[in-house]
């Protein structure tokens, strides 16, 4: 019921923490894994680390921006596995400028880099699933594709966090796309279509390690009140998303759609009082 044997695999942002963890957990499961990412000797090394835990997988070299290298991405996936099952969205990121800081007004917000995180995270969203979507629902008889697919969305998007603004706005549509998909999908090529998102609580990553964690270790101020606000009491380990996707991807989720999955150590449920 949460095999993945015999399934396959793209991850985008398969280079970055959580989307390496990603890759090497469904990998662990069964799935053969194409690891996308813009950094070629990053993706190369994660799908080497792969390999050499027994698991099968490739480097697939993409900006999810670009849609001729997904395309190309996808037609080298094709080419050596026959088929992709399973989509997992994990680029994405803040953009410099896109948020407001201290001393900073939201009314002098950069409109560029505004839409420089609705790029990277929604469009960088948008345009995989276009791509590697399409290997999975065109092609076959009607009502009978098949495929899932895994957003990630973020607390962000449900409790608004300060300072960033874009990002914020960019994952709460990254949810309102989750849902739409998963009844367009479905209904047009096939109920064996799934789309659902996981919304990661608060981890330790290369962009955020600065903002919540001083060089000492100690936590920064907003390091501090994102702790207080999570009853698990810590930042969550990036494996620790990897059952929950697992779970997405199996047959054991097949009636589960249209849903955002919180991992996050019960920050969502917290009131702060």
């Amino acid at each position: 019921m949460f095999g993945l044997r015999g399934r396959v695999a793209v991850v985008t942002g398969g280079t970055g923490v959580l989307g390496g963890a990603m890759a090497r957990g469904i990998a662990r499961a069964g799935a053969r894994v194409g690891v996308l990412g813009r950094r070629k000797e990053r993706a190369a090394r994660v799908a080497k680390e792969i390999e050499e835990a027994g698991g099968e997988a490739m480097p697939l070299p993409a900006d999810v921006l670009d849609r001729k290298q997904l395309e190309a991405a996808r037609e080298t996936v094709l080419e050596r596995w026959g088929r992709v099952d399973i989509l997992v969205n994990a680029a994405g990121g803040n953009v410099p400028g896109a948020a407001v800081g201290e001393g900073e007004s939201f009314f002098g917000l950069s409109r560029e880099a505004f839409a420089g995180v609705f790029d990277l995270n929604l469009v960088g969203t948008v345009l995989p699933i276009q791509v590697f979507g399409a290997a999975m629902a065109e092609g076959k008889p009607p009502g009978e594709a098949e495929g899932c697919i895994v957003n990630i969305s973020s607390m962000a998007a449900q409790r608004p966090l300060t300072r960033v603004v874009g990002y914020s706005a960019a994952k709460a549509a990254i949810d309102n796309l989750t849902r739409w998909l998963a009844v367009e999908l479905p209904r047009r090529y096939g109920a064996g279509m799934r789309v659902n998102a996981i919304a990661p609580g608060f981890f330790l990553g290369e962009q955020n390690r600065a903002l919540l964690v001083n060089e000492d270790g100690s936590l920064t101020e907003r390091g501090g009140k994102i702790i207080e606000h999570t009853p698990a009491g810590r930042f969550g380990e990036p494996e620790e998303l990897v059952g929950t996707l697992i779970w997405l991807c199996s047959p054991a989720a097949g009636f589960v759609n249209g849903a955002v999955i919180p991992v996050d150590g019960g920050f969502s449920a917290f009131s702060g009082v």
